[in-house]
Protein backbone atom coordinates (compact mmCIF):
# COMPACT_ATOMS: atom_id res chain seq x y z
CA UNK A 1 0.00 0.00 0.00
CA UNK A 2 1.73 3.32 -1.15
CA UNK A 3 -0.70 6.02 0.87
CA UNK A 4 1.58 5.59 4.80
CA UNK A 5 1.34 8.36 7.21
CA UNK A 6 2.78 8.70 10.64
CA UNK A 7 0.51 9.82 13.88
CA UNK A 8 0.26 9.22 17.77
CA UNK A 9 -2.93 8.39 19.45
CA UNK A 10 -2.25 9.56 23.22
CA UNK A 11 -4.26 8.81 26.53
CA UNK A 12 -6.51 5.96 25.26
CA UNK A 13 -7.82 2.60 26.08
CA UNK A 14 -6.18 0.82 24.25
CA UNK A 15 -6.76 -2.82 23.44
CA UNK A 16 -4.46 -4.91 21.76
CA UNK A 17 -6.54 -8.03 21.45
CA UNK A 18 -3.06 -9.97 21.15
CA UNK A 19 -1.84 -8.81 24.94
CA UNK A 20 -3.75 -7.02 28.05
CA UNK A 21 -5.63 -3.72 27.51
CA UNK A 22 -3.50 -0.42 28.44
CA UNK A 23 -5.05 2.07 30.29
CA UNK A 24 -4.09 6.17 29.38
CA UNK A 25 -2.01 4.32 26.45
CA UNK A 26 -0.17 5.75 23.48
CA UNK A 27 0.02 3.85 20.11
CA UNK A 28 2.48 5.67 17.76
CA UNK A 29 2.66 5.09 13.89
CA UNK A 30 5.43 5.67 11.82
CA UNK A 31 5.60 5.56 8.20
CA UNK A 32 2.15 3.12 8.32
CA UNK A 33 3.62 0.74 10.74
CA UNK A 34 3.03 0.22 14.59
CA UNK A 35 6.27 1.27 16.25
CA UNK A 36 5.54 1.61 19.64
CA UNK A 37 2.07 0.88 22.05
CA UNK A 38 1.65 1.19 26.22
CA UNK A 39 1.68 3.34 28.90
CA UNK A 40 4.06 6.12 28.62
CA UNK A 41 5.43 6.19 25.42
CA UNK A 42 6.56 9.73 24.53
CA UNK A 43 5.41 10.50 20.47
CA UNK A 44 8.79 11.19 18.78
CA UNK A 45 9.18 14.67 17.63
CA UNK A 46 7.17 16.11 15.02
CA UNK A 47 4.37 13.62 14.39
CA UNK A 48 1.01 14.45 14.26
CA UNK A 49 -0.79 13.89 17.91
CA UNK A 50 -4.36 13.01 18.69
CA UNK A 51 -6.06 13.07 22.28
CA UNK A 52 -8.27 9.75 22.39
CA UNK A 53 -9.20 10.60 26.10
CA UNK A 54 -11.96 8.51 27.37
CA UNK A 55 -11.85 6.77 23.72
CA UNK A 56 -10.93 2.76 23.19
CA UNK A 57 -8.70 2.21 20.50
CA UNK A 58 -8.20 -1.45 19.07
CA UNK A 59 -7.09 -3.10 15.91
CA UNK A 60 -8.96 -2.97 12.45
CA UNK A 61 -11.33 -5.49 12.15
CA UNK A 62 -10.79 -8.34 9.42
CA UNK A 63 -14.08 -9.87 7.98
CA UNK A 64 -12.32 -13.40 6.78
CA UNK A 65 -14.85 -14.21 4.36
CA UNK A 66 -16.59 -11.81 2.41
CA UNK A 67 -17.43 -10.85 -1.19
CA UNK A 68 -17.26 -7.09 -1.38
CA UNK A 69 -16.75 -5.84 -4.34
CA UNK A 70 -17.41 -8.31 -6.61
CA UNK A 71 -21.17 -9.05 -5.93
CA UNK A 72 -21.13 -4.85 -5.93
CA UNK A 73 -24.25 -3.29 -3.57
CA UNK A 74 -26.79 -1.34 -5.96
CA UNK A 75 -25.82 -3.09 -9.11
CA UNK A 76 -27.51 -6.12 -10.03
CA UNK A 77 -26.18 -8.62 -12.16
CA UNK A 78 -23.61 -6.20 -14.05
CA UNK A 79 -21.78 -5.96 -10.50
CA UNK A 80 -22.07 -9.95 -9.63
CA UNK A 81 -19.23 -11.86 -10.48
CA UNK A 82 -19.23 -13.92 -7.48
CA UNK A 83 -19.56 -16.85 -9.23
CA UNK A 84 -17.88 -18.36 -12.40
CA UNK A 85 -20.64 -21.24 -12.80
CA UNK A 86 -19.65 -22.08 -16.43
CA UNK A 87 -17.84 -25.64 -14.77
CA UNK A 88 -17.81 -26.93 -11.54
CA UNK A 89 -14.08 -26.54 -11.04
CA UNK A 90 -12.79 -23.34 -10.95
CA UNK A 91 -9.28 -23.37 -9.47
CA UNK A 92 -7.98 -21.46 -12.00
CA UNK A 93 -9.76 -17.89 -11.39
CA UNK A 94 -8.67 -15.35 -8.89
CA UNK A 95 -11.30 -13.15 -6.89
CA UNK A 96 -8.65 -10.21 -7.30
CA UNK A 97 -9.71 -9.91 -10.77
CA UNK A 98 -13.20 -8.58 -10.08
CA UNK A 99 -12.88 -6.85 -7.51
CA UNK A 100 -14.57 -2.64 -7.69
CA UNK A 101 -12.64 -1.33 -5.05
CA UNK A 102 -15.18 1.58 -4.86
CA UNK A 103 -17.94 -0.99 -4.72
CA UNK A 104 -20.08 0.83 -1.55
CA UNK A 105 -19.23 -2.32 0.61
CA UNK A 106 -15.98 -0.82 1.55
CA UNK A 107 -17.02 2.70 2.74
CA UNK A 108 -19.36 0.37 4.97
CA UNK A 109 -16.97 -1.60 5.96
CA UNK A 110 -15.04 1.66 7.30
CA UNK A 111 -17.96 2.55 9.57
CA UNK A 112 -18.23 -0.72 11.01
CA UNK A 113 -14.40 -0.18 11.59
CA UNK A 114 -13.26 -3.41 9.10
CA UNK A 115 -10.13 -2.56 7.43
CA UNK A 116 -8.96 -6.17 6.33
CA UNK A 117 -11.21 -8.14 3.93
CA UNK A 118 -10.23 -11.51 2.43
CA UNK A 119 -12.60 -11.49 -0.63
CA UNK A 120 -13.81 -14.73 -1.53
CA UNK A 121 -15.95 -16.22 -4.88
CA UNK A 122 -18.83 -17.45 -3.90
CA UNK A 123 -20.42 -21.28 -3.52
CA UNK A 124 -22.03 -21.94 -6.71
CA UNK A 125 -19.19 -24.68 -7.57
CA UNK A 126 -17.28 -27.56 -5.85
CA UNK A 127 -14.48 -25.78 -6.39
CA UNK A 128 -14.58 -21.73 -6.61
CA UNK A 129 -11.45 -20.01 -6.92
CA UNK A 130 -8.24 -18.26 -5.36
CA UNK A 131 -8.92 -15.59 -2.65
CA UNK A 132 -7.40 -12.38 -1.83
CA UNK A 133 -6.58 -10.36 1.39
CA UNK A 134 -7.16 -6.67 0.81
CA UNK A 135 -7.72 -3.69 2.86
CA UNK A 136 -10.64 -1.65 2.61
CA UNK A 137 -9.85 1.76 1.54
CA UNK A 138 -6.57 3.34 0.36
CA UNK A 139 -5.32 2.43 -3.07
CA UNK A 140 -5.10 3.85 -6.51
CA UNK A 141 -5.42 0.41 -7.61
CA UNK A 142 -6.91 -3.04 -6.10
CA UNK A 143 -3.13 -4.04 -6.57
CA UNK A 144 -2.30 -1.22 -3.66
CA UNK A 145 -4.85 -2.77 -1.54
CA UNK A 146 -3.48 -6.20 -1.22
CA UNK A 147 -1.89 -8.12 2.12
CA UNK A 148 -1.79 -11.04 0.69
CA UNK A 149 -2.48 -12.92 -2.36
CA UNK A 150 -1.69 -16.12 -1.50
CA UNK A 151 -4.58 -16.73 0.89
CA UNK A 152 -6.78 -19.59 0.19
CA UNK A 153 -8.89 -21.45 -2.23
CA UNK A 154 -12.95 -21.58 -1.70
CA UNK A 155 -14.45 -24.93 -1.96
CA UNK A 156 -18.07 -25.56 -1.75
CA UNK A 157 -20.09 -28.69 -0.19
CA UNK A 158 -23.91 -28.87 0.46
CA UNK A 159 -26.86 -27.72 -1.01
CA UNK A 160 -25.50 -24.54 -3.23
CA UNK A 161 -23.22 -26.54 -5.99
CA UNK A 162 -25.77 -29.41 -5.89
CA UNK A 163 -28.46 -27.14 -6.53
CA UNK A 164 -26.65 -25.32 -9.18
CA UNK A 165 -25.29 -28.10 -11.11
CA UNK A 166 -28.39 -30.17 -10.74
CA UNK A 167 -30.24 -27.61 -12.23
CA UNK A 168 -28.14 -27.38 -15.50
CA UNK A 169 -28.94 -31.72 -15.48
CA UNK A 170 -25.27 -31.49 -15.27
CA UNK A 171 -22.53 -32.87 -12.62
CA UNK A 172 -22.59 -32.51 -9.90
CA UNK A 173 -26.01 -33.23 -8.92
CA UNK A 174 -25.85 -34.94 -5.59
CA UNK A 175 -23.45 -34.57 -2.39
CA UNK A 176 -22.13 -37.67 -4.09
CA UNK A 177 -20.79 -35.99 -6.98
CA UNK A 178 -19.94 -32.66 -5.49
CA UNK A 179 -17.39 -34.83 -3.39
CA UNK A 180 -16.62 -37.03 -6.31
CA UNK A 181 -15.37 -33.22 -8.65
CA UNK A 182 -13.15 -32.19 -5.26
CA UNK A 183 -11.41 -35.52 -4.96
CA UNK A 184 -10.84 -36.09 -8.55
CA UNK A 185 -9.47 -32.31 -9.02
CA UNK A 186 -6.95 -33.02 -6.40
CA UNK A 187 -5.92 -36.67 -7.73
CA UNK A 188 -5.19 -34.71 -11.30
CA UNK A 189 -3.32 -32.12 -9.24
CA UNK A 190 -1.02 -35.09 -7.73
CA UNK A 191 -0.28 -36.68 -11.56
CA UNK A 192 0.00 -32.86 -12.56
CA UNK A 193 2.93 -32.29 -9.60
CA UNK A 194 4.50 -35.39 -10.52
CA UNK A 195 4.73 -35.08 -14.13
CA UNK A 196 5.86 -31.33 -13.85
CA UNK A 197 8.50 -32.11 -11.58
CA UNK A 198 9.77 -34.86 -13.54
CA UNK A 199 9.59 -32.58 -16.61
CA UNK A 200 11.75 -30.03 -14.94
CA UNK A 201 14.23 -32.60 -13.58
CA UNK A 202 14.35 -33.97 -17.33
CA UNK A 203 14.80 -30.50 -18.60
CA UNK A 204 12.03 -31.13 -21.41
CA UNK A 205 8.81 -29.04 -22.17
CA UNK A 206 5.77 -28.65 -19.77
CA UNK A 207 2.16 -27.77 -20.68
CA UNK A 208 1.01 -25.20 -17.57
CA UNK A 209 -2.38 -25.90 -16.35
CA UNK A 210 -3.62 -22.56 -14.10
CA UNK A 211 -6.03 -24.78 -12.06
CA UNK A 212 -3.61 -27.64 -11.60
CA UNK A 213 -0.98 -24.89 -10.37
CA UNK A 214 -3.84 -23.52 -7.67
CA UNK A 215 -4.41 -26.96 -6.29
CA UNK A 216 -0.65 -28.62 -6.46
CA UNK A 217 -0.18 -24.67 -3.88
CA UNK A 218 -2.97 -26.63 -1.38
CA UNK A 219 -1.09 -29.81 -1.59
CA UNK A 220 2.07 -27.84 -0.78
CA UNK A 221 -0.01 -26.28 2.14
CA UNK A 222 0.68 -22.59 0.79
CA UNK A 223 -2.77 -22.29 0.32
CA UNK A 224 -5.25 -22.85 2.85
CA UNK A 225 -8.74 -24.20 1.68
CA UNK A 226 -11.84 -22.47 2.75
CA UNK A 227 -14.47 -25.27 2.58
CA UNK A 228 -18.23 -23.76 2.30
CA UNK A 229 -19.91 -26.38 4.70
CA UNK A 230 -22.63 -25.71 7.14
CA UNK A 231 -24.54 -29.20 8.34
CA UNK A 232 -22.69 -31.34 10.48
CA UNK A 233 -22.60 -34.26 8.03
CA UNK A 234 -21.00 -32.17 5.20
CA UNK A 235 -18.44 -30.92 7.73
CA UNK A 236 -17.69 -34.57 8.39
CA UNK A 237 -16.84 -34.71 4.63
CA UNK A 238 -14.89 -31.99 4.51
CA UNK A 239 -12.55 -33.67 7.13
CA UNK A 240 -12.92 -36.85 5.41
CA UNK A 241 -11.20 -34.87 2.20
CA UNK A 242 -8.92 -33.11 3.83
CA UNK A 243 -7.25 -36.39 5.32
CA UNK A 244 -6.87 -37.99 2.01
CA UNK A 245 -4.90 -35.19 0.34
CA UNK A 246 -3.27 -33.31 3.71
CA UNK A 247 -4.40 -29.62 3.15
CA UNK A 248 -4.94 -26.81 5.66
CA UNK A 249 -8.34 -26.93 6.13
CA UNK A 250 -10.88 -23.54 7.29
CA UNK A 251 -14.84 -24.67 7.94
CA UNK A 252 -16.60 -21.51 6.18
CA UNK A 253 -19.97 -20.97 7.64
CA UNK A 254 -20.42 -23.80 10.24
CA UNK A 255 -23.56 -23.07 11.51
CA UNK A 256 -23.95 -26.46 12.37
CA UNK A 257 -20.67 -27.46 13.52
CA UNK A 258 -21.74 -27.34 17.10
CA UNK A 259 -22.51 -31.07 16.84
CA UNK A 260 -18.78 -31.98 15.81
CA UNK A 261 -17.40 -29.13 18.19
CA UNK A 262 -15.21 -31.80 20.13
CA UNK A 263 -14.34 -33.52 16.79
CA UNK A 264 -12.97 -29.91 15.32
CA UNK A 265 -11.28 -28.79 18.90
CA UNK A 266 -9.26 -32.12 18.52
CA UNK A 267 -7.81 -32.05 15.16
CA UNK A 268 -7.91 -27.73 15.44
CA UNK A 269 -9.68 -26.73 12.41
CA UNK A 270 -11.03 -23.46 12.44
CA UNK A 271 -14.50 -22.12 11.95
CA UNK A 272 -15.47 -18.82 10.40
CA UNK A 273 -18.67 -18.82 11.57
CA UNK A 274 -21.92 -16.84 10.09
CA UNK A 275 -23.33 -15.38 8.53
CA UNK A 276 -25.65 -14.95 12.19
CA UNK A 277 -28.77 -12.23 10.81
CA UNK A 278 -30.49 -14.43 8.47
CA UNK A 279 -33.35 -16.72 8.64
CA UNK A 280 -33.70 -20.49 7.87
CA UNK A 281 -33.71 -20.04 4.05
CA UNK A 282 -32.50 -23.48 3.05
CA UNK A 283 -32.62 -26.87 4.73
CA UNK A 284 -28.88 -26.69 5.84
CA UNK A 285 -29.77 -23.91 7.82
CA UNK A 286 -32.02 -25.95 9.93
CA UNK A 287 -30.22 -25.86 13.31
CA UNK A 288 -28.30 -23.32 12.71
CA UNK A 289 -28.04 -20.67 16.08
CA UNK A 290 -25.97 -17.95 17.05
CA UNK A 291 -25.52 -19.63 20.09
CA UNK A 292 -23.77 -22.58 18.31
CA UNK A 293 -20.50 -20.28 17.89
CA UNK A 294 -20.27 -20.20 22.02
CA UNK A 295 -20.50 -23.89 21.83
CA UNK A 296 -17.22 -24.07 19.58
CA UNK A 297 -15.30 -21.69 21.43
CA UNK A 298 -16.04 -23.26 24.21
CA UNK A 299 -15.06 -26.87 23.09
CA UNK A 300 -11.47 -25.74 22.02
CA UNK A 301 -11.92 -24.37 18.53
CA UNK A 302 -10.55 -21.33 16.86
CA UNK A 303 -13.30 -18.95 15.76
CA UNK A 304 -13.78 -16.18 13.11
CA UNK A 305 -16.71 -13.93 12.39
CA UNK A 306 -18.43 -13.65 8.76
CA UNK A 307 -21.01 -11.52 7.47
CA UNK A 308 -20.55 -13.14 4.66
CA UNK A 309 -21.16 -9.72 2.89
CA UNK A 310 -23.33 -8.64 1.07
CA UNK A 311 -25.15 -11.46 2.77
CA UNK A 312 -25.18 -9.46 5.86
CA UNK A 313 -23.99 -6.05 5.67
CA UNK A 314 -19.79 -6.08 6.51
CA UNK A 315 -20.45 -3.03 8.97
CA UNK A 316 -22.94 -5.61 11.72
CA UNK A 317 -19.76 -7.76 11.53
CA UNK A 318 -19.15 -6.43 15.14
CA UNK A 319 -23.10 -6.25 15.86
CA UNK A 320 -22.79 -10.21 15.26
CA UNK A 321 -20.04 -10.57 17.77
CA UNK A 322 -22.04 -8.76 20.46
CA UNK A 323 -25.12 -10.47 19.95
CA UNK A 324 -22.66 -13.74 20.01
CA UNK A 325 -21.63 -12.85 24.01
CA UNK A 326 -25.16 -12.43 24.69
CA UNK A 327 -25.86 -16.23 23.37
CA UNK A 328 -22.77 -17.67 25.52
CA UNK A 329 -19.73 -16.38 23.50
CA UNK A 330 -16.56 -15.37 26.00
CA UNK A 331 -15.92 -11.80 25.31
CA UNK A 332 -12.33 -11.81 24.96
CA UNK A 333 -12.77 -14.76 22.31
CA UNK A 334 -15.12 -12.44 20.52
CA UNK A 335 -13.15 -9.79 19.88
CA UNK A 336 -9.78 -12.17 19.25
CA UNK A 337 -12.41 -13.34 16.52
CA UNK A 338 -12.21 -10.30 14.97
CA UNK A 339 -8.54 -9.53 15.23
CA UNK A 340 -5.78 -11.70 15.79
CA UNK A 341 -7.85 -15.25 15.31
CA UNK A 342 -8.32 -14.70 11.33
CA UNK A 343 -5.43 -12.97 10.98
CA UNK A 344 -3.48 -16.42 12.60
CA UNK A 345 -5.54 -19.14 10.36
CA UNK A 346 -5.25 -17.33 7.43
CA UNK A 347 -1.70 -16.64 7.20
CA UNK A 348 -2.09 -12.78 7.99
CA UNK A 349 -1.13 -12.31 11.34
CA UNK A 350 2.63 -10.61 10.22
CA UNK A 351 0.74 -7.63 8.86
CA UNK A 352 -3.01 -7.36 10.71
CA UNK A 353 -5.01 -8.17 13.39
CA UNK A 354 -3.09 -6.72 16.43
CA UNK A 355 -1.70 -3.74 18.04
CA UNK A 356 1.66 -4.33 18.47
CA UNK A 357 5.15 -3.23 17.03
CA UNK A 358 6.09 -4.10 13.73
CA UNK A 359 2.36 -4.86 12.12
CA UNK A 360 0.74 -2.37 10.02
CA UNK A 361 -1.15 0.79 11.71
CA UNK A 362 -4.45 0.04 11.09
CA UNK A 363 -6.63 1.15 13.94
CA UNK A 364 -9.85 2.17 14.67
CA UNK A 365 -10.85 4.91 17.87
CA UNK A 366 -14.29 3.93 19.02
CA UNK A 367 -16.08 6.19 21.25
CA UNK A 368 -16.62 3.05 23.74
CA UNK A 369 -16.50 -0.67 23.64
CA UNK A 370 -16.85 -1.78 20.63
CA UNK A 371 -19.31 -5.04 21.71
CA UNK A 372 -21.61 -2.46 23.01
CA UNK A 373 -24.29 -1.54 20.02
CA UNK A 374 -24.35 1.84 21.25
CA UNK A 375 -20.59 2.12 20.39
CA UNK A 376 -19.66 4.14 17.23
CA UNK A 377 -16.24 4.19 15.23
CA UNK A 378 -15.06 7.54 15.10
CA UNK A 379 -11.98 7.18 13.54
CA UNK A 380 -10.27 4.63 11.67
CA UNK A 381 -6.69 4.68 10.36
CA UNK A 382 -4.98 2.50 7.52
CA UNK A 383 -1.49 2.42 7.53
CA UNK A 384 -1.40 5.16 9.61
CA UNK A 385 -3.41 7.22 7.59
CA UNK A 386 -7.14 8.47 8.38
CA UNK A 387 -9.37 7.49 5.82
CA UNK A 388 -12.83 7.68 8.02
CA UNK A 389 -13.99 9.84 10.35
CA UNK A 390 -17.45 10.43 11.89
CA UNK A 391 -18.23 14.17 12.28
CA UNK A 392 -21.19 16.33 12.57
CA UNK A 393 -23.42 13.08 12.48
CA UNK A 394 -22.70 11.27 9.64
CA UNK A 395 -19.62 9.46 8.41
CA UNK A 396 -16.66 11.13 6.39
CA UNK A 397 -14.42 8.99 4.11
CA UNK A 398 -11.69 9.83 2.77
CA UNK A 399 -12.24 9.85 -1.50
CA UNK A 400 -9.90 8.74 -4.15
CA UNK A 401 -8.88 11.94 -5.05
CA UNK A 402 -7.45 12.65 -1.51
CA UNK A 403 -6.26 9.75 -1.09
CA UNK A 404 -2.77 10.53 -2.16
CA UNK A 405 -2.94 14.30 -1.24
Amino acid sequence: MSSRASVALVNAYIVPVSSPPVENGTIVIENGVITAVGPGVEPPQGIEVIDAAGRWVLPGFIEAHGHVGIDEEAQGWAGDDTNEMTGPDMAAVRAIDAVNIDDEGFRDALSGGVTSVVVKPGSGNPIGGQTVAIKTWGGRTIDEQVISDAVSVKSALGENPKRVYGDKKQTPSTRLGVAMIIRQAFRDAEDYVVARDKAAADGSAFSRDLGKETLARVLSGELAWDQHVHRHDDIATALRLADEFGYRLVINHGTDGAKLADVLAERDVPVIFGPMFTTRSKVELRDRAIANLGVLAAAGVRVAITTDHPVVPINFLVHQASLAVKEGLDRTIALEALTVNPASFLGLGDRVGALREGLDGDVVVWSGDPLDVTSRAERVFISGREVYTWRDGHGVVVERSERFA
